[in-house]
């Protein structure tokens, strides 16, 4: 299978592609720059910038893929030529979205694929949304093979996945109170990298994805509580002590927060994955996130430059605290 990336140097493209090669494919991304994360054994890179339809063109003279998964589509304007450029040229056309498209609250757990798409605030899900229905008319005026993929909250060990990120471990490793927002149990879901490149990459080339819409998530429960318990024990802290404050109060102090807080993170996420396993027999997460967290905690003890207190939010913390 001949499959092209579009951007996909990222953590979960990265992922991704190592998933794809290793089951045989063959793997093309085509990038503006070298890419940060170096490309797995056996991946061929292009130049070009794949938001210039023409520079994209010429840098796939007349090659045709199986599937072309486009990691990089954040406003309606980066895909809008794509429906003529991958026409014939493409057995299918991958958009790869976001969970954060469904309305908050969701009106109806769990969140299926058919959860209504509403995301007022939010610039980046609201663009993701436009370039989504953008995408559907073409496939429902001319038939472009279009799947479109959401992920959810992904991480592998390069990522701290709570907003305090490594001032939260520095302060728990101090026996210092980490402030948890609301009351601590509001249901998240992560996935690990790995979890999702194994459940992305058998839709490459799927028919039966063709015309749908795929969450592609672990379906794991977590509650914040349970995130930042976990990451306290990969970092060898016995009992982490917890402060719970409101969105509200936190967002006072740490005002780059509000949004994610008031829109996205105070609300419970579920999914039901139920379209993913009947297009993906047999998938199961295979990293539970106390393994994730230990992988993350290795990864960062063993960079001393990656442990970086963010001395404005410790101070915001003790402020949080002290009120």
């Amino acid at each position: 299978m001949r499959v092209l990336f579009l951007g996909g140097a990222g953590m979960i493209g990265s992922a991704a592609a190592r998933e794809a090669v290793a089951r045989g494919a063959d793997v093309t991304i085509v990038t503006r720059s070298a890419p940060v994360r170096p490309p797995a054994e056996g991946v061929r890179s292009l130049r070009a910038d794949v938001r210039d339809a023409a520079a994209l063109a010429s840098a796939l003279g007349g090659e045709e893929f199986d599937a072309v998964v486009n990691w990089v589509g954040f406003t309606p304007d980066d895909v809008r030529d794509h429906r003529e450029l991958f026409a014939g040229r493409a057995g299918q056309y991958v958009f790869i979205s976001t969970c954060s498209v469904f309305g908050r609250p969701v009106p109806l757990l769990p969140i299926t694929e058919s959860s209504p798409r509403r995301q007022p605030h939010f610039g980046y899900a609201r663009d993701k949304i436009a370039c989504e229905l953008l995408l559907e008319e073409a496939y429902r005026e001319a038939g472009f093979p279009l799947t479109i993929v959401r992920p959810f909250h992904t991480y592998d060990r390069t990522v701290i996945p709570v907003l305090a990120g490594w001032t939260a471990i520095e302060r728990m490793r101090a026996g210092r109170p980490v402030v948890v927002h609301g009351d601590g149990t509001s249901l998240w879901s992560l996935t690990h990298s790995r979890d999702f490149a194994r459940a992305f990459v058998p839709l490459l080339g799927n028919g039966q994805a063709i015309g749908e819409s795929v969450n592609v998530v672990s379906g794991a429960i977590l509650t914040w509580d349970q995130i930042h318990l976990a990451l306290a024990a990969a970092a060898g802290v016995r009992e982490p002590v917890l402060r719970h404050r409101s969105s509200e109060s936190i967002a006072e102090l740490v005002p780059g927060w509000r949004d994610v807080l008031e829109h996205d993170f105070r609300h419970s996420m579920l999914f039901d994955t139920s379209k993913l396993r009947a297009l993906v027999p047999g998938f199961a997460p295979e990293v539970s996130f106390a393994q994730g967290a230990r992988e993350v905690l290795a990864h960062y003890d063993a960079h001393p430059g990656l442990r970086v207190v963010d001395e404005d939010l410790d101070r915001a913390f003790d402020g949080l605290l002290e009120a």
